[in-house]
């Protein structure tokens, strides 16, 4: 090596300000969670990493994930892999998509559109929450053709028919019913916290002022932070704690609201939640085209199962009749390779990309899915599988779980 080349070696890079510089040194989700938390206040950071109870639920939905081993096959052309899919009639580019997160514009002041644009730019499904902080029509306005709405079932049963009706109106895609809401669950952080939408001015609150000043400056120049899809039910309030949303949810919601729900509806219609084979066979019945398996990132029901551990069983009762879908615990390529392995269409991410939106808006989006895609293609290359039918095809042979024998190469039957 000669002096000059040295020189090059040793000579300081440009500096690159902004937010473009934090994210090149993000290398992983957990180096994005890590500058969300030094950006965000605290009350908001818990509000993301947050789970309901002792958070039980929200361990175990990682370690299931930590439990997967891998057996590749050598010796398999993986010069070029293709990550490509078909989901509900529609091309994606990676088999995996944004789910929905609710108040986000409380992360960053871009919230649902930021979001909504960066899933247009790579090609990837994006899921609207009725609690998000941004009109569904103005979501809609961003141009992304592949939005879907997820919708809770109200007590007031006009808003949610209303809700179901403007999500059609507005050209969402597919509408993803949540049925793990009968109430909601007990988010210690929040409550602790006294979360509000909008936040109120306590203590502290100034306290926070004080510690964050850019956050807060970026939020007094953005509108007011509302439950901008439900206004006509919470403006009287004033202001809502996230555990008053409870209020609104409807405990009495029955599989006849699902069919109702289904005549109303004219697209692909999901059900999210922790649904075991019974309920999917029932679901066949009713006519949806897909099941999300979620334990709603282990902020509903604490201790309930994860669903990682229930992806074969579900697929199993859903067949080829259903598209079978999965969230909760993902934070790498290789949990999304490992979900399709056993089963699963797609796979959503939520607190990922809320900590790339902390940190960079629509460019921190666009960030954790570059970076879930080179992990999910490297992945699949160092497993010896060239596509998402392959990795399918051989999973029984590819993936166990630490704790169940691994199954003979011989058995390439659907799991």
């Amino acid at each position: 090596m000669n002096l000059f080349q040295v020189i090059e070696l040793v000579r300081p890079k440009p500096h690159q300000g902004g937010s473009s510089g934090v994210l090149d040194r993000c290398h992983d989700i957990e180096d994005l969670r890590d500058v969300a938390r030094r950006r965000l206040p605290p009350a908001v950071f818990d509000y993301v990493d947050g789970g309901a109870d002792d958070e039980i639920s929200l361990s175990a939905n990682r370690q299931a994930f930590r439990q997967v081993r891998f057996l590749p096959q050598a010796l398999q052309d993986v010069s070029a892999p293709d990550l490509t899919t078909q989901l509900f009639g529609t091309g994606l580019a990676v088999p995996f998509g944004l789910a929905p997160t609710g108040y986000t514009r409380m992360v960053h002041s871009g919230g649902e559109r930021a979001v909504a644009r960066a899933a247009a730019a790579r090609g990837v499904p994006y899921t609207l929450s009725t609690v998000a902080s941004t009109a569904l029509e103005d979501v809609s306005a961003t141009g992304n053709s592949n939005l879907w709405f997820q919708l809770y079932v109200l007590r007031d049963r006009g808003l949610t028919h209303e809700l179901v009706d403007r999500a059609a109106a507005a050209g969402y895609r597919v509408l993803e019913l949540s049925v793990d809401t009968a109430v909601s669950g007990h988010r210690s952080r929040d409550v602790r916290n006294g979360l509000t939408i909008p936040p109120r001015l306590t203590l502290r609150t100034l306290m926070g002022i004080g510690a964050r000043p850019g956050y807060w400056t970026s939020m007094l120049r953005g509108a007011p932070l509302t439950l901008a899809n439900l206004q006509s039910a919470t403006a009287s309030s004033g202001g809502t704690t996230v555990a008053r949303v409870n209020e609104l949810f409807d405990p009495s919601v029955t599989w006849d609201d699902i069919a109702e729900i289904r005549q109303r509806w004219s697209g692909p219609l999901v059900l999210k939640g922790l649904l075991g084979p019974a309920d999917i066979r029932r679901a066949v019945d009713v006519g949806v085209d897909g099941v999300h398996l979620s334990n709603h990132g282990g902020r509903q029901l604490d201790r309930s199962i994860t669903p990682l551990d229930l992806l074969r069983p579900a697929r199993d009762a859903a067949g080829e009749c259903l598209a079978v879908l999965l969230d909760s615990g993902i934070r790498h390529g290789a949990d999304i390779a490992a979900a399709v392995a056993l089963g699963a269409d797609a796979c959503f991410i939520g607190r990922p990309y809320l900590y790339g939106a902390a940190v960079g808006g629509t460019a921190g989006v666009e960030r954790v899915i570059d970076l879930l895609t080179a992990q999910l293609r490297r992945t699949m290359q160092l497993l010896g599988t060239a596509d998402l039918t392959d990795l399918r095809k051989h999973g029984p042979g590819l993936v166990t779980l630490e704790h169940r024998p691994l199954p003979g190469r011989k058995s390439t039957a659907h799991v």
